[in-house]
């Protein structure tokens, strides 16, 4: 058993990233993954024809900011073995969004962990829970 993993606990928060993209952020990130959705980039659009109250930030990329949460918790100390994410609710340009999660439950001998992780915004709503398995090298 790893000596990271001796002395976590069920319950123990991960450290927490704040996210605030920037239109050119949200650009570059959906043209990367070849999104050409209006919505993400096109303040117009979005607003007078999909009737948002402005730029959509991507649920992927909330996605992917999860995963960095839970991968830069793990240092390279493991692996992520299971991952799974649901974008509830939508969050728009301006908006700072957080990424957070906690232990739920260890299983020492698997050297496994499991988490809750989530993104809120700043009104404190989560936006994009999920759950995620880490495997501890040993």
């Amino acid at each position: 058993m790893s000596a990271r993993l001796k002395n976590l606990t069920a319950g123990e928060s991960l450290p927490e990233r704040q996210h605030t993209p920037t239109n050119v952020s949200l650009f570059l990130y959906n043209a990367a993954i070849w999104n050409p959705h209006r919505i993400h980039f096109d303040v117009n659009y979005s607003i007078n024809v999909e009737h948002h109250p402005g730029v959509v930030i991507d649920g992927p990329l909330q996605g992917d900011w999860l995963v960095q949460l839970i991968t830069d918790w793990l240092a390279g100390d493991g692996d992520l073995i299971a991952f799974e994410y649901s974008n509830r609710r939508a969050s728009y340009l301006g908006e700072t969004l957080t990424a957070a999660g906690m232990i739920t439950a260890i299983d020492f001998e698997a050297g496994t962990v499991d988490l809750d992780i989530f993104i809120r915004n700043e009104e404190s709503e989560i936006v994009t829970p999920g759950s995620a398995t880490v495997r501890f090298s040993q």
